[in-house]
């Protein structure tokens, strides 16, 4: 099949795309198939199309590109398990990394028009900097537009000038039954979006790929072994940026603890424990 061929047959794939698994893995399954002669000709049709196509279609892409992303990475994963350094690479991620503002900036257009991609985005960009899919340092950036960028819709909101369009009218929203199948869309994705929430089943080592042994088992890692590093170090990471100090809270919260353990002990003394 030639590049052309490749292209035209991914493009109507892609404007077949919803928000069903079944079609998603279709296209991400025919775009790593042909990564290797055509990569950049298929990722120039993602962009473009994410460019051109309807607000409705843009989450679609973004979806799409989350599930390509975690199949690249499992790709590279067993490239590395038999040594195949030909196919060891990022594959498309490298260039949703590179292209992630401009990825961003078509699924959530400023102004009212994407608010209804807005939230979605914004999950799927925490999940990947959650799980290091892209580099925190490249997500992090394009998540505070998103905020400024809700901060300024909600200005629009307040003065209703700037609500209208260039001929004095309201925009117009979309007809009731494009309503009804988003919402519907919307439940799928996000449903799918809960199950891969976790980071643990996601791993960057190839070498904890073929087994999976207990978690005291697994040697210890630093936060800059890079692809070395486990997911269950990126997990207590996370937590552990966004626990609090040790407060008055946390006394009372382990004195009432105490309380519920040993009802016999108002003090919660551990040597008057009924056993």
């Amino acid at each position: 099949m030639d590049p052309f061929e490749v292209r035209m047959q991914f493009l109507t794939l892609l404007k077949r795309l919803d928000a069903s698994q079944q079609s998603i893995q279709k296209v991400v399954s025919f775009a790593v198939k042909f990564f290797p002669p055509c990569g950049e000709d298929i990722w120039d049709c993602i962009v473009e199309e994410c460019q051109k196509g309807t607000i409705n279609s843009r989450i679609n892409i973004l979806y799409f590109l989350d599930s390509l992303c975690e199949t690249c990475l499992l790709v590279k994963s067993r490239s590395h398990l038999v040594n195949n350094s030909d196919n060891a690479n990022n594959l498309y991620v490298d260039h949703v990394s590179k292209d992630l503002s401009k990825i961003v900036e078509c699924v959530v257009p400023a102004g009212r028009e994407g608010l209804p991609n807005l939230v979605s985005t914004k999950q799927i960009l925490e999940s990947w900097r959650t799980k290091r899919v892209i580099d925190p340092q490249v997500v992090d950036p394009v998540l505070n537009a998103l905020g400024d960028r809700t901060a300024s819709t909600d200005d629009q909101e307040d003065d209703p000038s700037t609500t209208k369009n260039a001929n004095g009218k309201r925009p117009a929203s979309l007809p009731r039954q494009e309503i009804f199948k988003r919402i519907e869309a919307d439940r799928e994705r996000h449903k799918r979006l809960r199950e891969k929430r976790w980071v643990q089943p996601i791993t960057h080592n190839p070498s904890t790929q073929a087994q999976a042994p207990l978690t005291s088992f697994l040697p210890l890692t630093e936060k800059g072994d890079g692809d070395q590093e486990l997911s269950i170090d990126i997990e207590f990471e996370n937590d552990w940026e966004t626990l609090s100090d040790w407060n008055e809270d946390d006394d009372e919260a382990c004195a009432e603890e105490n309380a519920l353990c040993y009802p016999s002990s108002p003090s919660g003394n551990r040597g008057t424990r009924i056993s």
